[in-house]
Parts: C-alpha cells; sequence; structure tokens
C-alpha cells in the first residue's frame, strides 16, 4: 500500500467476485488493492468518497470507426475521445477503415497513431485490416502492436477497404494463425445480399428486406467453418440475427476459437419503431425485429454471446438523407451504449455486474488487454462511476461526438455518468471531459 494516492470508496465496486461495499486503492494509475469499505485509509492519500453511485470498471469499446485522418470531419480522436470519456469508456480500439488511409500497413498505421497521439482522452488501440492484397502486410502490423485484423466478406461501403471472398479469407486465416493472431469479421455474404430485393426509398421495411438474415447466417456459419478448419482466432463483430445463435454456440460448444459480439442498438431498438426515413437508425447488419432481439438477449445471458460494444459509425448530417438506400449506414452511440444498454439490462433483470462484464471485462480480454476490464489489483485504475437509477433525455447537440445525429435523440434513459477515471486521474466528470488529453497509444501486449 506505500504509495498510495488516491482511494475510491463506494458502498456499490462491481469486482468480478460481485458488487459490494469497498474501498479502492490507487498508486502509479494502477489499483493497488481493493479493501474493505471502512478500511484505514493510507497517511496521504486522497480519498473520494462516492457514496452509493455505483463504481464500475472503466468500458472498453473495441469497435469504434474514428476516421481519422481522411475523413475527420465525420469524426476525430479529439471528438471521440471526448464522447468516450463522458460515457465512461476509458479505452477504445479504432477500426482501420473510413480513415484515409485505412490501417492496412504500417506506415498507414504510424499515420494514424501521428494524429492520435495529441487528441486522445482516453486509451487508444488499433485493429490492422485484412485485404484481398495486404497478405504480406499481416505479420508486420501484429509486430507493430496492431490488436487483430478485421476483414468484410461483403462490401464495406468504402472502395478503398474491399472484401475477401472465401478463398481469400482462408488465406488471411492461415496466415493471421502462423503467428496466433486474431482476425475479426464483417460476416455478411455478398450473394444473399446480391438475390435480396434492392432497397430504394424512405421505408425501413425495404432496407431491412435488403439485409437478410441469411445473409448473416450463411457468412458466420463460414467463419466458424474457418476458424474449426485453421485454428485461427476469429470473432464475429456486431451480430445482428438471432438465426446464428445455434451454430455459434455448437461450435463453442466443440471447442473452436470463436467469440462474438453485439451492440446497443441491437439490443435496445426494434425493427418495429423505426420510422420511415429516419436514416440515423440504418446499420448494416440491421436493427431486427422485436422477438430477434430477445434472443439476443438470452445468448448474452447463456455466454453465446461474449461483449457488447458500439460499432459507433458516425459521418455528416448531409450523408443522412432521408433515404434508406443512399444514407450513409451506420449509428453514432459511443457516449450513449452504457446508459441505452442498462436501460434495457433492468428491465430484463440483469445487472450491472453483467453490464461490466459485456461491456469491460470481455472486450479487454478480446483485444487481450490484461490490465483493462475489471476493479481489482493490478490492473489499470481505470474507473466509471454511475448513478444507475437516475435518467436524462438524450439531446443530440449535447454530446461529444462530431456531428449531432443518433438514434436515440429524445429517448430517456436510466444511468447517468457521474465521472470517468483514467489510470487514477478524472478525466470527465457530469458529462464534461476534464483536463488536458493524457490518454496512451496501446500496443498490442506480449
Amino acid at each position: 500500500m506505500a504509495g498510495t494516492g488516491l482511494v475510491l470508496r463506494s458502498t456499490r465496486v462491481v469486482t468480478p467476485e460481485g458488487t459490494r461495499p469497498a474501498a479502492v486503492a490507487v498508486s502509479d494509475g494502477r489499483i493497488a488493492a481493493v479493501l474493505p469499505y471502512d478500511a484505514r485509509v493510507p497517511s496521504g492519500a486522497v480519498v473520494e468518497d462516492l457514496g452509493g453511485d455505483v463504481l464500475l470498471p472503466g468500458l472498453v469499446d473495441t469497435h469504434v470507426h474514428v476516421n481519422d485522418p481522411g475523413r475527420s470531419e465525420w469524426e476525430g480522436f479529439g471528438t471521440a475521445t471526448r464522447a468516450a470519456a463522458a460515457g465512461g469508456i476509458t479505452t477504445l480500439v479504432d477500426m482501420p477503415l473510413n480513415s484515409l488511409p485505412p490501417t492496412t500497413t504500417v506506415p498507414h498505421l504510424r499515420a494514424k497513431q501521428e494524429v492520435a497521439r495529441p487528441a486522445a482522452r482516453v486509451d487508444v488501440g488499433f485493429w490492422g485490416g485484412a485485404l484481398p492484397t495486404n497478405v504480406a502486410d499481416l505479420r508486420p502490423l501484429h509486430e507493430a502492436g496492431v490488436l487483430g485484423f478485421k476483414c468484410f466478406l461483403s462490401p464495406s461501403g468504402v472502395e478503398e477497404f474491399p472484401p475477401l471472398d472465401r478463398e481469400e479469407l482462408g488465406a488471411a486465416a492461415a496466415e493471421i494463425a502462423a503467428f496466433g493472431g486474431l482476425l475479426i469479421v464483417h460476416a455478411e455474404d455478398p450473394g444473399h445480399l446480391a438475390a435480396a430485393p434492392p432497397c430504394d426509398g424512405p421505408a425501413y421495411a425495404g432496407f431491412l428486406a435488403s439485409r437478410p438474415p441469411a445473409a448473416e447466417n450463411d457468412a458466420v456459419a463460414a467463419v466458424v467453418e474457418t476458424a474449426a478448419r485453421l485454428g485461427t482466432r476469429m470473432h464475429i463483430l456486431h451480430l445482428s440475427s438471432a438465426g446464428a445463435l445455434p451454430v455459434i454456440a455448437a461450435a463453442k460448444a466443440r471447442g473452436v476459437p470463436v467469440t462474438v459480439e453485439t451492440c446497443p442498438h441491437f439490443l435496445t431498438l426494434t425493427a418495429e419503431e423505426v420510422p420511415d426515413g429516419a436514416t440515423e437508425f440504418k446499420c448494416c447488419p440491421p436493427i431486427r425485429e422485436a422477438a430477434n432481439q430477445d434472443a439476443l438477449w438470452a445468448a448474452l445471458a447463456e455466454g453465446t454471446i461474449d461483449c457488447v460494444v458500439s460499432d459507433h459509425s458516425p459521418c455528416t448530417t448531409d450523408l443522412k438523407v432521408p433515404d434508406f438506400g443512399k444514407a450513409w449506414g451506420g449509428i453514432a452511440s459511443l457516449q450513449l451504449g452504457l446508459p441505452a444498454v442498462w436501460t434495457e439490462a433492468r428491465r430484463r433483470g440483469h445487472t450491472l455486474d453483467d453490464v461490466a462484464r459485456w461491456m469491460a471485462t470481455a472486450p479487454a480480454a478480446l483485444a487481450g488487454l490484461r490490465h483493462k476490464g475489471a476493479i481489482e489489483a493490478g490492473r489499470d485504475a481505470d474507473f466509471a462511476v454511475l448513478a444507475p437509477d437516475e435518467t436524462f433525455t438524450v439531446e443530440p447537440a449535447a454530446l461529444h461526438h462530431r456531428n449531432p445525429v443518433t438514434a436515440y435523440a429524445g429517448r430517456t434513459l436510466h444511468g447517468v455518468v457521474r465521472s470517468t477515471w483514467l489510470r487514477g486521474r478524472r478525466i470527465a466528470a457530469h458529462g464534461e471531459p476534464v483536463g488536458t488529453p493524457f490518454g496512451r497509444l496501446i500496443d498490442r501486449e506480449a
């Protein structure tokens, strides 16, 4: 306990052993000890008494499109990390596409890191990209510190990041398995998408029909088969279709190295409630019906789905035209993930222990961030302080991401983030970032 500089005390601290009263001692940016609530405070330590507010591990969001450099008018590291800090997120991992250049070579990674370094208010890691033409770049990117590699099985929406066909998926997966890496996959089958009725106009029903569940289900089956055949660690991104869950559950039961995420919008929004022309709800794969949502929640509860991350994919307001065939597909939600998920989780009988596991512990484990994701000795002193019973109404203009568009506009959510702490320093209070940026750029941990 020597050198303890800060103690955070709460009657509700979410630890790996459950929620309990505790005092969390911090030394040199790390958790030194989790002590009894009434433990004697080391001499000279600053005590922050949180009362009945809940002390959670800082969230880890492994699916964020920052778009910087190149499309920084969509989002940038300054605005994205401000939003993250305000929403209780202390670590984010940036996706390799929508920036120019994409993170597909080591020089491209370095260019992105140079932009991120002075602006980051939270810790930031990076995914690399797997393209048909860059198999030779994968090992160098791994050695340069990326946390894994993203690929698409269907068009990504930007021409500089083309998808992999089945043979190319196998080639990338084999190379990544050779150095023990991780391949994360946007799993929609292009054949099913091409055969579906095209989407044109403001009707959400038309957009939903253009992205059928079979496209996800068959692509997920291909990912599982590849992981089983090659032994590659593979992760299915933003699962939307509950129809893929039996294949995933069976694969996990037989030890296939596959993990799965879903997103707040799939857990809290339903197709039935999307107004025509409301393209702030457009994402790929799409928000599906309420019965499908119920099955996703059941899969989270039983562990078939591992984690919940944002897939924050913003754009400028002019790209959200009221035509689902033409609008950019992506939901801006970085700051709102915790209250959105908690609002629905509490209604369904889940606890903040569950939310912390889905949104902090499991994403940290996915990305190999051993010092993140839990309140226990030796981890980084990253925390979110939540008033779980308080509510607020979402006003897009009050959010910190760059463009004031969100599918949650006007919704009343439970869970107010009182403050966020990164390595023992307060980085946000009452929804506003504080202090100067001191986020670190995270390399892959050896």
